[in-house]
């Protein structure tokens, strides 16, 4: 039988249930954590169990100085001084400090057998001092910690190997040999034990081994500059911080027991694995190694961690209604239950959008709201840029606006050519011209070129931006300017002896001496569409919004005219229309040619980041900065669809300008594999959002990261059980030459936890995807 400690949630709290059998070292505390209370757990097996004086913090700066009386006190310092005499109190003083507990245990011992023992004649009490009594007292205790250790981790291994199917067969013949040479077995492990080495089981068998001695307290390299880093190793660098600080309520407690150099602990929670390690440790310090195993999942991995769940569960998750007392369900597993912690970490969602993202209402009331989405940010963009507050001291200091280049919509309508269609159809790319790769692309000069060249007479330079003046420049740019130029951007050529209608720059200002405010950069100033197709996706611009937009900034430095400001800019219809060709020719860009409903497949390609072809492709992406704020739009609008169709719809103008802010605030929307992503989670961003698709299943899948404050389980493993496993791991690679990635050592087993034990082991042997540098955990 064994005693096991129990909860239950209840109303979003952890409620312990205590066991009918109290034990004398174990404590059911509330361990306070960044100002609120949450509760803590103590589980301890009648084996491993021990006392720890930190379950009493009034003791813990007593106990150092009451011993050092003792020890100042003693008969032995006042005679003339010897070799034991130093060593022995040498070694008690430093055990005092560096080791409170066991000195004191030590202390205590010694008393007793004084008190107990009223011949004086023995040896014990005539011939060693107090020092020498308390290292012996100290290595006997140290040995038989470790002798029982061994001797359960040896019994695992035997129960492991008769508990696995597949090795069943073999096993019983070793099982059989185990017990009739069961006293040379018992040889080994004292062996072990007297040279404090670990006991090596071959291959993780019945068949044992002394390993070669390794000091616990040494290591071959600098901790924590050696791991498998990848994509998750992010996670475990977010989260360690919060861990420390659980971990040092949680010692300072006694909830995890007595820490000693070597001990190992398992964290777990959700698919995250944390192995922690006691690198030294002392009166009011620990000094630990935190290790992330990988979150990819192999079917070892999810064996061995179903198996930890289950473990932690049967501890701290039972029903209201059970058995106060039972039998272990897990009796021989090398991990005990010891604690939870509250841990503010990322936890880990993920949802099927089937129904969401290929819904055809959704889809087609997708294509409206990117629109709206698209003013929303480039306004957002231009209120808040750095060079904003530059055009508010231009625009201080001169009275009227300076003339700017922008493509115009409402300028004297032109009459359309037969060739002023809408050049951007299937059909009306057939014809290629056959003279691609001249020197000057063959264009007939038509009328449109002479319409053009009436808008400004007199000029006889080009205008920045005109076809004209393209068609100057490339005469005096190489062969390779000209051939991007005679392919239209590197896309079809445009149809031989055809010229299209594109947009001419003619010189305007603003009617508004404000508006420079929120004026786009000049580059961004589109050319690359004709006006037909320009004039036609015009219509689709909500002017309404933009309106709307503009009256909610708050980003104008004098608050007196602020509203009357907001007006005037309102009704420049110049700046208007410069939005206009920026919104609509970023929409464009990322519909490409067909402008119908897109497809799920279409949203998932632009949500990378990969965009349809279109002319206006390649003048989006020479613009990075104008680029990522198109796909940051396409990115809000995709979530702002899923939460409309999980949500309900968006009632007014304000709530979408609300949603949004929150998106702009506390979402990252990206990719896993960016890093943004990567510095969102470092810098705690509150939620992070990222759409994949699963081609096992074939849907559209929708991962959702939350920040908050969850409960990791952490268990106290058998030191001796890793020391072993990593001892044959090391001695199978070195000798055995067994290098295969399928190898016997690593395979899952739910008792010893090997794939996991081999896991964290530290590279080359191990693959952990994270290991973090010496923490220093004070525990006063």
């Amino acid at each position: 039988m064994e005693t096991r400690c129990r909860s239950r949630r209840h109303r979003g709290e952890l409620v312990a249930v205590a066991a009918t059998v109290p034990l004398p070292w174990r404590s059911d505390r509330r361990q306070p954590s960044g100002g609120s209370a949450h509760p803590g757990y103590t589980c301890r097996s009648a084996l491993t169990g021990m006392p720890s004086l930190r379950l009493f913090p009034q003791v813990t700066p007593v106990s150092p100085l009451a011993m050092i009386a003792f020890l100042s006190l003693d008969s032995s310092l006042q005679r003339l001084h010897s070799v034991s005499v130093s060593i022995g109190f040498t070694r008690a003083f430093r055990m005092v400090w560096q080791n409170t507990e066991n000195a004191l245990l030590e202390t205590v011992i010694v008393s007793a057998v004084h008190l107990l023992i009223s011949n004086t004649d023995l040896w014990w009490s005539r011939s060693l001092d107090t020092g020498i009594k308390l290292l012996l007292v100290g290595i006997m205790r140290d040995r038989l910690i470790q002798f029982i250790a061994k001797l359960q981790f040896a019994v695992t291994v035997f129960v492991a190997s008769w508990t696995e199917k597949k090795r069943r067969k073999s096993a019983t013949t070793l099982g059989v040999l185990n017990i009739v040479f069961s006293p040379f077995m018992l040889v080994f492990i004292v062996f072990s034990t007297l040279l404090s080495s670990p006991l090596l089981p071959l291959f993780t068998l019945p068949l044992f081994l002394v390993g070669f001695p390794r000091p616990i307290q040494s290591w071959p390299g600098v901790v924590g500059t050696t791991a498998c880093v990848c994509a998750d190793t992010v996670y475990y660098c977010q989260m360690v911080p919060g861990l420390t600080t659980a971990l040092q309520s949680a010692m300072a407690a006694g909830s995890l027991g007595l820490l000693l150099p070597g001990s190992h602990y398992l964290g777990r929670f959700q698919d995250r694995l944390i192995w922690i390690m006691i690198l030294e440790c002392g009166y009011t310090y620990c000094c630990v190694n935190i290790k992330g195993l990988e979150l990819q999942e192999t079917s070892c991995h999810t064996a061995e961690a179903r198996r930890v769940d289950e473990v932690f569960e049967s501890a701290f998750e039972q029903e209201e209604y059970v058995k106060l007392c039972s039998i272990n369900e897990h009796f021989g597993n090398v991990l005990t239950p010891c604690t939870v912690l509250p841990v503010k970490l990322y936890s880990d969602a993920r949802n099927v959008l089937s129904g969401i993202i290929d819904s055809h209402d959704n889809l087609k009331e997708f294509k409206c709201d990117l629109v709206k989405v698209l003013v929303w940010i480039l306004v957002q963009y231009c209120s808040r840029r750095p060079s904003m507050l530059e055009n508010v001291h231009k625009t201080e200091n001169k009275g009227k606006a300076s003339l700017i280049i922008l493509p115009a919509l409402n300028t004297e309508p032109q009459t359309e050519s037969p060739e002023d269609t809408d050049s951007l159809n299937s059909e009306n790319l057939d014809d290629w011209s056959d003279d691609v790769f001249g020197e000057e692309p063959t264009i007939k000069k038509g009328k449109d070129e002479k319409d053009q060249l009436k808008v400004l007479p007199g000029i006889n330079l080009p205008i920045p931006g005109s076809v004209e003046s393209q068609n100057v420049e490339s005469h005096s740019t190489n062969t390779e300017k000209s051939l991007y130029q005679a392919v239209a951007l590197g896309y079809p050529a445009i149809d031989k002896g055809k010229q299209e209608a594109m947009a001419f720059i003619p010189l305007m200002e603003f009617s508004c001496s404000h508006s420079h405010l929120l004026s786009l950069p000049e580059e961004w100033m589109s050319d690359c569409l004709p006006n037909s197709k320009m004039k036609e996706m015009s219509s689709l611009f909500p002017e309404d919004w933009y309106q709307f937009i503009l009256r909610q900034l708050k980003c104008f430095p004098s608050k007196e005219n602020a509203s009357n400001v907001v007006e005037e800019i309102a009704k420049d219809r110049v700046l208007k229309d410069f939005y206009v060709h920026a919104v609509m020719t970023c929409y464009f860009s990322l519909f490409g040619v067909d402008n119908m409903i897109p497809s799920p497949g279409h949203i998932l390609r632009v949500y990378s980041g990969v965009l349809p072809w279109s002319l206006a492709l390649d003048w989006l992406t020479e613009k990075p900065d104008l680029f990522q704020l198109a796909l940051k739009a396409f990115r809000y609008t995709l979530k702002l669809m899923i939460d409309k169709a999980s949500l309900g719809p968006i009632e007014d103008f304000k709530e979408l300008i609300n949603c949004l802010e929150e998106y702009e605030s506390d979402w990252y929307i990206g990719l896993v594999s960016d890093e943004k992503w990567k510095e969102a989670v470092l810098q705690e961003k509150p939620y992070l959002f990222s759409l994949g698709y699963d081609p096992n299943m074939g849907v559209y899948t929708g991962r959702v990261l939350t920040l908050q404050e969850l409960l990791i389980h952490v268990g106290k493993l058998n030191a001796e059980a890793v020391r072993g496993q990593w001892a044959n791991l090391s001695w199978e690679l070195l000798y055995a030459t067994n290098d295969d990635e399928e190898r016997y050592s690593i395979q899952a087993h739910p008792l010893l936890l090997r794939n996991l034990t081999i896991q964290a082991a530290d590279p080359p042997l191990g693959y952990p995807i994270y290991s973090s540098k010496p923490l220093h955990i004070h525990l006063v």
